[in-house]
């Protein structure tokens, strides 16, 4: 039976969805952004297209996407901006969140730990029911793109269009159009891919085969989403809602930051009884030092100083925690 497991962590949320001890599903939060289904107060700045698109700032100073756009409001005027997307880390041109007007009430958009259904978190001592079940290697499939399958692998690109999913093997053609297909529909699951999402798999000879390629991602992804058969080439699109950035995008917008929070993430498990001391990447270890509220909660957690350590020599990814015995 499938089991939503949830932490409050140092500086994200996270969750995963776990069924005969792998991770099917994942999410995770970070804080301050505003978050999709909230209702906030809006002032419109720009018309773009009139009637059609407009830019608003929230309240809290984020920019906004507006569509469509009212014909009664006009720029500078005050109203309520429902938020369909959260804003979007891309590299060169960040998405804006996008929202539309509305008549609704002041209200926040559902928590991640409201939107799994609020199980009990978990708490960050006792077994690690999230590294049991693959957590570190997720992490580690989005950060490098590179997810292998019985007969293959996946090499998974993200670009302002798409994300794009490149399937090759050893397996005869037809054979690795499917596993493929159904590889690349587990990880969109597993990693929270949504908008458009194209898979390059072998060209396959026949109907039949590309069929057969097709009817993998049907039986793996659930609906909502739409899809296209597979082409001649081998090329299948799917385009899913998207309400907030995947966790491919939260890494690569960010790999600092995210290798800081699995850092500390680790640090808070460490058992032992001494000062525990971080060692990584200079702009790891800036992250944490620009964090004065994630050192005091890894200090709680573990009952001792925690002490930093720049490293140049090290990768961004490939930080590490000592604990003394003393």
């Amino acid at each position: 039976m499938a089991e939503w497991l949830y932490e409050a962590g140092i500086g994200e949320n996270r969750a995963i969805l776990v069924e005969d001890g792998a991770i099917v599903e994942a999410a995770i939060e970070l804080p301050g952004a505003v978050r999709a289904g909230a209702v906030c107060p809006a002032r419109l700045t720009t018309i773009l297209i009139p009637r059609r698109r407009g830019l608003a700032v929230l309240d809290h100073g984020e920019e906004a996407l507006i569509e469509p756009l009212p014909k009664i409001l006009t720029e500078g005027a005050a109203f309520h901006a429902e938020i369909l997307r959260e804003a979007v880390a891309e590299p060169g041109r960040p998405k804006r969140a996008k929202a539309r007007a509305t008549d609704a009430p002041l209200h926040p958009g559902p928590t991640l730990h409201d939107r799994i259904g609020a199980p009990e978190p978990l708490p960050p001592h006792g077994p690690d029911r999230f590294e049991a079940s693959g957590w570190s290697e997720l992490l580690e499939e989005a950060a490098r793109g590179e997810i292998a399958f019985p007969g293959g692998a996946l090499r998974m690109s993200l670009t302002p269009a798409m994300t794009l999913f490149d399937v090759d093997g050893t397996l005869d053609p037809a054979a690795l159009a499917v596993a493929g297909a159904a590889a690349a529909s587990r990880a969109i699951r597993r990693l929270g891919i949504a908008g458009s999402i194209g898979i390059d798999l072998p060209t396959a000879g026949g109907r039949a085969d590309r069929q057969a390629a097709a009817a993998a991602v049907d039986r793996i992804l659930a609906q909502p989403f739409e899809r296209t058969a597979v082409n001649g080439f081998g090329f299948l699109q799917i385009v899913r809602r998207r309400t907030r950035a995947s966790i491919p995008e939260l890494i690569r917008a960010d790999p600092a930051g995210a290798a800081a929070r699995a850092l500390a993430r680790r640090a808070g498990r460490i058992d032992g009884r001494g000062p525990v001391t971080l060692s990584a990447a200079p702009p790891v270890i800036a992250r944490i030092e620009a964090q004065p509220e994630w050192i005091a909660a890894l200090e709680r957690q573990a009952g001792a100083p925690i002490v930093l350590r720049a490293e140049p020599a090290l990768a961004i990814s490939a930080g590490h925690v000592h604990r003394a015995q003393s």
